[in-house]
């Protein structure tokens, strides 16, 4: 008789073991983005990284080459294309996760199937959350990964690195005139981000003001009306792809917005401001000369 999935993971977990490190090794704890506790016998040596941004996170903290699996579209750095596939991060193949034998999952909070999440967990496994949503939690997150692995020197470094590339932006454009703009993250249905996710600290840091930057939900989404209506001095997209500007096309007609009637239509690779990691600051670092390009064209 076929076994049924459940019945098929409960097999698999059965023969492992999810505790990292061996006899005498020194306890690793920190507290996850969800508030919980975390705690490992020793380094984890078999990571399992649930999202693209995750995935470079790991990296960005010296544990790369602990990384046993991933999901698709962890592309960066390059070494990350060659680390086998565990799904994408709205469905895991839960199967093929728990046949590489992991001592440590890290997941995406908001991205990642809730119910997949908690079987992890009830079948035994250490599972992180992460969900960095201000540049001081990109550090912190830096951090606590490294103490995961065993590789502090490392993580401590890039977080420290990160801090002060963002200390300096914030005091290069601590006076600038603020620009109202739309950043969009998604053309159909067109999506933006609220003041409380992290693109938005960037736009502050760059004196940008988000003109949807107080609707409650973290990820709204809008008609084109909208957007229209808000008459935004500057219009920011990301695309499709890290050099697709398509979707700032589909704005030149409406010429009686501020940000197309003066060419302020600008592009950011997503991938270097929509994952929440180290690379955010080159992201930040593009936006705040476009916005400085707007102030200039009033």
């Amino acid at each position: 008789m076929a076994l049924s999935l459940p019945h098929r993971l409960l097999l698999i977990a059965a023969g492992l073991c999810f505790t990292a490190g061996g006899v005498g090794a020194e306890p690793r704890c920190v507290e996850d983005d969800g508030g919980r506790s975390v705690c490992l016998d020793g380094p984890a040596e078999r990571i399992i990284a649930l999202s693209p941004g995750v995935t470079e996170l790991l990296f960005a903290a010296g544990a790369g080459d602990r990384i046993r699996g991933a999901v698709r579209y962890s592309d960066y750095p390059e070494a990350a294309n060659d680390i086998p596939r565990v799904g994408s991060h709205t469905r895991v193949d839960m199967e093929r996760l728990l046949a590489m034998q992991p001592d440590l999952v890290v997941a995406w909070t908001s991205g990642n199937p809730e119910e997949q999440l908690e079987q992890l967990e009830a079948l035994g496994l250490p599972v992180y959350y992460s969900e960095p949503r201000r540049f001081a939690d990109v550090s912190s997150t830096l951090r606590r990964l490294g103490r995961l692995a065993g590789t502090e020197s490392v993580a401590n470094a890039a977080a420290d690195a990160f801090q002060g590339t963002i200390a300096e932006l914030k005091r290069r454009y601590a006076d600038a005139e603020p620009v109202r703009l739309f950043y969009q993250i998604w053309d159909d249905p067109i999506m933006t981000v609220n003041d409380t996710h992290l693109i938005s600290e960037g736009v502050q840091l760059c004196g940008g003001v988000n003109v949807f930057g107080d609707i409650d939900r973290l990820v709204p989404r809008l008609d084109r009306e909208s957007v229209l209506a808000a008459q935004p001095e500057a219009i920011v997209a990301g695309g499709m792809g890290e050099e697709d500007t398509t979707w700032l096309e589909g704005w030149e007609r409406f010429t009686e917005v501020p940000a197309v009637r003066r060419g302020n239509l600008f592009f950011v690779p997503p991938s270097s401001i929509q994952r929440p990691t180290p690379r955010v600051a080159e992201g930040v670092a593009l936006l705040c000369e476009h916005l400085e390009t707007a102030r200039g064209r009033r």
